[in-house]
């Protein structure tokens, strides 16, 4: 257990160099410009019905509020309502409540939208998820069912973890924390989720195994219609990659193949199935993701933003890039992180490396 995040209110400074968003590239039609900035290690968003965007952290231990309240697309301030927290990369709003994950516990702010000058005292909803040196901040999501989905990565690269089935791990809870269940096993490491709006199944993407080479395993983007699927992992990392040490100890016709491979090491990040009217017809309803990037270990891969197309089946079918640029030869200058759509149709991407959040429109009579 942790002491109480110390609450503090602090508007950020404008940064004294922004970031090079003209070497993005987007399709005819987009744009793209700075919705925020100085948002040190922006990762997950979450929007209240007023307007107001919060924003988690991992190493920055904050969370801030990020208030639009004219709607004209640029934020008016960035405010640190939130310090001391242990990497709250999550945080989803429902009710009139924000609701932040730590690596530990999930903590709920009530009626926090008119007080960010006085934050509320926390309310913990859930306490005793594993501390683990590796993949243990978390990207929390309600559903459509109303449960809070909470992803529990592995403790390590590659481990088979029987004596503790949270690891490795979908699991999802009533509001108040009570409920707690796996939902989806064998997921490595997860940090998006969304439901497609058609079929109201769970997509999410996986980070597959650090450890090999530069060639494989693939990552991976899923599809969970139902509840107590396995998606193969320690025993199999995607088509081809067998676990030598754990393969044998588990039935591998009892696993979900993925609905799509992505290049190893891109990292994919942030899935929101585009809800908005604002892009053209063929985004509607297709899935967006954000490639966070490879490690340092190995040759530069993602640094981008893809589309991932579904056809009348709801099956993936392809892939191609919608946002690219952060990256520049070997060097990546920004990491998308999560994506959010607006209630105008418009994208927001967080970006921890920059320390920005974006926003991505479309006009059809101009745009990049």
């Amino acid at each position: 257990m942790y002491a109480d995040a110390s609450v503090s209110k602090k508007s950020i400074a404008i940064a004294d160099k922004s970031p090079p968003i003209d070497q993005i590239r987007l399709p005819p039609g987009f744009s793209i410009e700075i919705y925020a900035e100085n948002v040190t290690g922006a990762r997950q968003m979450a929007l209240s019905p007023n307007g107001t965007l919060y924003v988690g952290t991992r190493q920055a231990g904050k969370v801030y509020a990020i208030p639009d309240a004219n709607r004209d697309g640029i934020a008016d301030d960035v405010i640190t309502i939130i310090s001391g927290l242990k990497q709250p990369a999550g945080v989803e709003f429902r009710n009139s409540s924000l609701y932040v994950a730590e690596v530990e516990r999930v903590l709920r702010y009530d009626e926090i939208d008119g007080r960010l000058d006085n934050v509320p005292a926390p309310v913990v909803v859930i306490s005793g998820f594993p501390e683990t040196p590796e993949h243990a901040w978390k990207h929390i999501r309600f559903g459509p069912d109303g449960l809070l989905y909470i992803p529990v990565g592995a403790p390590v690269d590659v481990i088979d973890t029987p004596e503790n089935p949270m690891y490795s791990s979908i699991m999802r809870m009533n509001p108040d924390g009570t409920g707690l269940e796996v939902f989806a096993s064998g997921v490595r490491n997860t940090l998006g989720l969304d439901w497609d709006p058609v079929t109201g199944y769970l997509w999410f993407t996986e980070n597959g195994h650090n450890s090999l080479n530069d060639t494989g395993p693939m990552d991976e983007v899923n599809c969970a219609p139902a509840a107590g699927m396995h998606f193969g992992y320690p025993y199999v990392h995607g088509p081809g990659f067998v676990d030598p040490v754990y393969g044998g100890e588990y039935n591998l016709s009892l696993v979900t193949p993925p609905e799509l491979d992505l290049p190893p090491h891109v990292a994919p990040l942030g899935l929101r199935f585009y809800t908005g009217t604002m892009f053209p017809a063929e985004y509607q309803n297709q899935i967006l993701i954000a490639e966070h990037g490879s490690l340092d270990q190995f040759k530069p891969a993602g640094y981008r933003i893809e589309l991932v197309t579904l056809n009348e089946r709801r099956k993936a079918i392809g892939r191609t890039v919608f946002a690219e640029g952060w990256l520049q030869g070997d060097k990546a200058w920004g990491r998308p992180v999560d994506l959010l759509v607006m209630p105008d149709g418009s994208l927001l991407v967080s970006d921890d490396r920059a320390g920005v959040i974006y926003r991505i429109t479309y006009n059809q009579h101009g745009g990049a």
